[in-house]
């Protein structure tokens, strides 16, 4: 594999419900040493009870954070990190976490207009709370399907500045309008986050903005089966050991399911972490890292899959 995963062990100190599918864990080292800092947008890496590595939007103060604050939301078709969370991650466990990146950045700018769907809330709650708290002018516009199905409802209510809080009540027809905020550019700086006919419509509004102005995180899951993926098996060169690949699942997960250690991050192709060589069989590349001239030697085993016959791989 091309590089080893840096993780410290953190202990769930406390588990909250916000919502019936949501919940808030707080995260402490186990170490003397502090959490590293982070600022707003941030999100860790986490090794979930199932193995499964999956990424968090933190939540609190990260200027000196004595710990990490999370809200999970359990996936109708997860496979395995939110369900197993939610199931799994008692107060007491030990869960293994990357330290904080941050692709979300909250840069200066006149005015901010946050824009969060769902469980997107996460990091856009993070940069309202920062934005008050120095008093700068900010705009929130929070989109749900109902009050019951909204984190974080009465203390985002109680911020500072213009929040409007939207249910759609399931009913497409009741999308929220954004164009009177689009219509014509301004000085502010968009952050959105949410699911994909959120992020489309933000985007679809903002094509006249300059460019830099708009910011996206998407919490859309990497499609990493799809309907018409077949079986097939992978052998592993050191040991000789076959494993079977059930159409359903990664390399990446039947290899986890058998007891093979196995060294992973972000689970989508886009990190390079879960790099292997490819020693036989032709491979059908999903990811967004291996260069043309790797792809006869390499996979990244967690979206990648055989596109005929069988895989050799060396881990």
């Amino acid at each position: 594999m091309s590089q080893t995963l840096e993780t410290r062990d953190f202990s769930v100190v406390s588990r909250r419900p916000l919502t019936d599918d949501i919940m808030e864990f707080t995260l402490v080292p186990t170490s003397d040493e502090p959490p590293l800092p982070f600022t707003p947008g941030a999100h860790v890496t986490i090794r979930t009870p199932s193995g499964a590595m999956r990424r968090y939007s933190l939540i609190n103060d990260g200027a000196a954070p004595e710990n990490y604050v999370i809200a999970v939301k359990r996936e109708p078709a997860s496979r395995g990190g939110s369900e197993s969370m939610h199931a799994s991650a008692s107060e007491g466990m030990v869960l293994q976490l990357t330290a904080p990146e941050n692709e979300f950045e909250l840069v200066e700018a006149p005015r901010h207009l946050l824009i969060a769907g769902g469980i997107g809330i996460t990091p856009i709650y993070a940069m309202a709370r920062q934005l008050a708290g120095q008093g700068k002018p900010f705009e929130l516009i929070y989109c749900t399907r109902s009050a019951a199905e909204t984190a974080y409802l009465d203390e985002i209510t109680a911020l500072p500045g213009k929040v409007t809080i939207h249910h759609d009540e399931g009913d497409e027809d009741n999308f929220f309008d954004f164009w009177d905020h689009f219509e014509k550019p301004s000085q502010a700086h968009v952050y959105c986050c949410g699911p994909a006919p959120l992020m489309e419509e933000i985007k679809a509004l903002s094509g006249h903005w300059p460019e830099g102005r708009l910011h996206f995180e998407d919490f859309k899951p990497v499609e990493v089966v799809r309907a018409d993926d077949r079986a097939f098996n992978v052998t592993l060169a050191g040991s000789g050991r076959s494993i079977a690949v059930p159409a359903d699942k990664t390399i990446l997960e039947a290899l986890r399911d058998a007891g093979e250690r196995t060294v992973s991050s972000c689970e989508s192709g886009t990190c390079g972490t879960c790099k292997s060589r490819l020693i036989e069989g032709e491979a059908d590349h999903r990811d967004m890292v291996l260069m043309d001239d790797e792809k006869d030697s390499h996979i990244m085993i967690c979206i990648s899959r055989a596109k005929s016959g069988d895989l050799v791989i060396e881990l």
